[in-house]
């Protein structure tokens, strides 16, 4: 036993002497050039050839590399031996995938190919001015040479088609957030996503079917006319100004633009933005198909009208840093300037994507600067009135199922009397409505009791005085004096004014 175990001894002695031998004969890097050479001859006289789809490239996530994972995971449940099964936060649907460096064949044009999803741990972590994801991932795709041609012109196109597709039809709409300013995660986002699921539609919206008719028109021609675009050299993009009164539906017509386009949405929120720099950067990462939304436009940055500061001197801090709060204050002020807001909606930067559209809202359209109103920045300006008859009519289908012949005519009467005299939002009438859903004649009789209510004291307080009904004159009287105050202030104003004058 002891001369066995002597011999085995030996044998690694001579071993261990071998392997230095040819670590002194063939230093690493003259292995490293063989192993290279050796593969060049293997791939020179063999018959496929490969192509690498990596994650990350350089700093920019590949939007190819998502392309394939979503065109894959829609037959890979099929045809998948091995899978991955995951479920978004707050979502319903399961969605799969291909597991790590596992393969799939698909066959395009009578040509076969072969994914393989490739998986590698980071060993370590390099410099990098944002942190790294611990994982390498890619897609290999191997393909016979002779038919390398024909994959590459038509096959990657075709997927890139196909996925589009995919998200727009089958996946979860998402409603995106940057509640981190610019700053990227470790895939180079800037932007947090969660689905979206508001129910709002343009059948439930409580506005004239008419207008809502020259809305989804518009929508559904600027959708199908990429060609149109192309043609005239215009980018591929709408602007649509909401305003009105505070509860008349405007981020309930946003959901229904989104729901009736199949859209995401990009929820920007200025005030987490620092700079111009920033804000490029969020515009360069939203993708092709959503609605670029800024709410209350007028309130989230100071960018009022460039008329009363045009005494200003270059000197003066806030021209400098633009309209918001100190520059690079501990308070965390941002630096956002008209101009840079301009460029985001329409200047060059706005056409690095297509097939958007922006959408700003605000309760104050005579606080905002010309610029931001004129066509090719908003094209349609959409007033959201206080609620009328014909609204009126698709709330109470809404919360109550009532058609117009369910009710009285009486009541009808009554209603499209004092309906306008109220000035009521949809949101209060919906208030109403929702509180006696259960006892329909009930909500009818309450919602008919305030409406005459609000139109006694609207009557008494004065605010049926002469008043700009038509909203194009409205915008004309906006863009020509704008000034601070607003059109919606409280109505009792002016006759308690007056009773101060009298005593």
């Amino acid at each position: 036993m002891r001369e066995y175990w002597n011999s085995f001894a030996s044998l690694l002695g001579v071993l261990a002497f071998c392997q230095s031998l040819l670590q002194l004969i063939f230093p690493p890097q003259l292995r490293f050039l063989c192993l290279k050479f050796f593969n060049r001859m293997f791939h020179l006289f063999s018959s496929y050839c490969y192509f690498d789809i990596t994650e990350i490239d350089g700093v920019n996530t590949n939007e190819l590399y998502n392309a394939v994972q979503l065109y894959l995971s829609s037959f890979v449940s099929i045809n998948g031996s091995r899978l991955s099964l995951t479920r978004a936060l707050n979502s319903s649907a399961i969605t799969f995938g291909l597991s790590n460096n596992d393969c799939i064949v698909d066959t395009f044009s009578g040509v076969t190919v072969l994914w393989e999803h490739v998986v590698i741990q980071r060993q370590s972590q390099t410099f990098s001015w944002r942190p790294l994801p611990e994982e390498k991932r890619g897609f290999t795709l191997r393909i016979k040479k002779k038919n390398k041609s024909l994959i590459l012109d038509s096959y990657l196109d075709y997927i890139m088609e196909r996925s589009n597709e995919i998200r727009r039809k089958n996946q979860d709409r998402l409603l995106y957030t940057n509640s981190r300013g610019g700053s990227l995660d470790s895939r180079g986002h800037p932007w947090e996503s969660v689905p979206f699921k508001h129910p709002s539609t343009f059948d439930t919206l409580a506005m004239h079917p008419q207008k809502k008719q020259e809305i989804m028109d518009d929508l559904e021609d600027f959708a199908n006319c990429q060609s149109f675009y192309q043609k005239t050299g215009r980018a591929w993009k709408r602007g649509y100004l909401l305003y009105g009164p505070p509860g008349t539906g405007k981020s309930s017509m946003i959901a229904a633009m989104a729901n009736y386009l199949s859209y995401d949405i990009y929820d920007l929120e200025l005030t987490e933005v620092h700079n111009n720099s920033e804000l490029r950067k969020l515009l360069m990462k939203t993708s092709s198909k959503s609605i670029i939304v800024i709410e209350d436009i007028d309130c989230s940055v100071n960018l009022t009208n460039r008329k009363k500061n045009n005494k200003r001197n270059y000197c003066d801090p806030e021209v400098r840093c633009g309209s918001g709060s100190a520059c690079g204050g501990e308070d965390g002020g941002n630096s956002i300037t008209l101009s840079g807001l301009l460029n985001f909606t329409d200047g060059l930067w706005s056409c690095c994507g297509s097939e958007r559209i922006f959408v700003f809202t605000t309760n104050h359209i005579e606080k905002l600067d010309p610029a931001l109103l004129r066509s090719g920045r908003m094209d349609m300006h959409i007033y959201m009135s206080y609620c009328s008859y014909p609204a009126l009519k698709i709330l109470l289908k809404n919360y109550l199922g009532y058609e117009e012949s369910d009710l009285d005519y009486h009541v009808l009467k009554e209603l499209s009397d004092v309906v306008d005299k109220a000035e009521m939002t949809p949101a209060d009438i919906s208030e109403v409505l929702i509180k006696n859903r259960n006892y329909k004649q009930k909500a009818v009789t309450e919602l008919l009791e305030a409406m005459k209510t609000r139109a006694d004291r609207n009557f008494k307080c004065g605010s049926l005085r002469d008043k700009i009904s038509d909203e194009e004159e409205q915008e004309k009287r906006a863009l020509e004096t704008p000034n601070e105050g607003s059109e919606f202030e409280e109505p009792c104003k002016e006759g308690e004014n007056k009773e101060k004058m009298k005593s």
